[in-house]
């Protein structure tokens, strides 16, 4: 009930604040909250967001908006950014993306060369097969443990399949993910949960499993997490699938994972293509928002009615697809469509909410440069 008085104190706290930024010369209207009915449960910690493997040289419509955001490149050592996290604690921060897929990790089995991503067109978004080295992975979890951070990891779900234009084919090779998974058992790091595969489902991004396939992958996933946490309190939850709702992809995934997965993730990208020319009209129409209820209905039907114990997150929002646009995803006028997001989640029982992303791109929260919230300078000029 706590966590929901919050959403209840944020969303008044946005309309209180929408007056002074949109600067209205209308006269003033009383707002009245009814903090006794219950629509929703959400988790204490309902606020997620997200980090990426995106390199620099990523662009959209000619525009190269990720600098150093990466996970392999991001600056550990800013205090700003430190500070910044430590503000939301406890928060969710899952760590994936479009190219999670192509990650292979330099544990002590892995055979390959330990090497980062390079742009190539011909490639499968844009980039090759890139590298976590364990000194990074190292380095990420002392800040993340510094910071008071969740970690939701998202794994390689491609290792081991072969790509074919209707698909990607036969199980997933785990092996790698299994490494990594005990070498950060091993280092004592705390990983609040582990995500098989980036936007897979359905009629996938770039390729796709079928639901059968993936449910099996989860199980052995789910599996894994088992028996190398055996000796482990809490254990750390087993997330898929990750990626756009499909109604039949997920219903039959959620009925064949059965009780192996722990949380359902879908992603939300409803204003279209960040090189709109029209977000803003969409982002300030209510009619526009609201057609993605169905959305949300629907999944919260699929997860109440199937055998799973399932509860459903929003594991990446960011909007606006490519990277999103700038002095629009990155501005205040952004906020109307977050917090109605986040109003919307809540009373569909979706338990967490994670936003794309913390920094990079044109939807950070954070400055990609600065590291100075992209929100409160908005603010902070309304009222001066």
């Amino acid at each position: 009930m706590g966590s929901h008085s919050w959403l209840m104190g944020l969303l008044f706290w946005f309309f209180s604040i929408s007056f002074v930024c949109v600067n209205s010369q209308e006269s003033a209207s009383s707002v009245f909250i009814d903090g006794k009915t219950v629509i929703g449960r959400i988790d204490d910690d309902f606020i997620c967001t997200t980090l990426d493997w995106w390199p620099p040289d990523k662009c959209d419509y000619g525009t190269c908006s990720w600098g150093r955001a990466s996970l392999l490149n991001l600056d550990l050592n800013n205090i700003i950014f430190l500070n910044a996290i430590k503000a939301f604690s406890p928060l969710k921060i899952r760590l994936g993306g479009s190219l999670q897929d192509k990650v292979i990790y330099g544990t002590e089995d892995n055979k390959q060369p330990c090497v980062q991503f390079v742009k190539k067109d011909s490639e499968m978004f844009g980039f090759t097969q890139g590298c976590l080295p364990m000194h990074r992975w190292d380095e990420l979890n002392a800040f993340f443990k510094k910071s008071g951070a969740k970690i939701i990891f998202g794994l390689n779900a491609l290792t081991g399949r072969t790509i074919q234009p209707d698909g990607a084919k036969g199980a997933w090779d785990y092996t790698n993910a299994e490494s990594l998974i005990r070498y950060t058992v091993q280092k004592n790091y705390s990983v609040h949960g582990w995500e098989l595969g980036n936007e897979l489902c359905g009629s996938g991004v770039g390729t796709r499993v079928a639901a059968d396939q993936y449910a099996s992958d989860t199980i052995s996933l789910q599996n894994i997490v088992q028996n190398i946490y055996k000796d482990v309190e809490p254990k750390p939850l087993t997330i898929a699938p990750g990626g756009f709702f499909d109604a039949k992809w997920f219903k039959e995934f959620l009925d064949k994972s059965g009780k192996s997965v722990e949380v359902v993730t879908h992603h939300i990208y409803n204003l279209g293509p960040g090189v709109d020319q029209h977000l803003v009209e969409k982002i300030i129409d209510p009619s526009y928002l609201d057609g993605e209820i169905n959305t949300f209905s629907q999944l919260e039907n699929i997860v109440k009615s199937s055998a799973t114990s399932a509860v459903a997150w929003v594991g990446e929002s960011g909007g606006a697809y490519n990277s999103g646009h700038h002095l629009v995803t990155d501005a205040f006028v952004f906020s109307f469509w977050y917090l109605d997001q986040l109003g919307m989640a809540s009373t569909h029982d979706t338990k967490t909410y994670c936003r794309q992303t913390l920094i990079g791109g044109n939807y950070g929260l954070l400055n990609t440069t600065t590291l100075v919230s992209n929100l409160w300078e908005c603010i902070f000029l309304s009222l001066v």
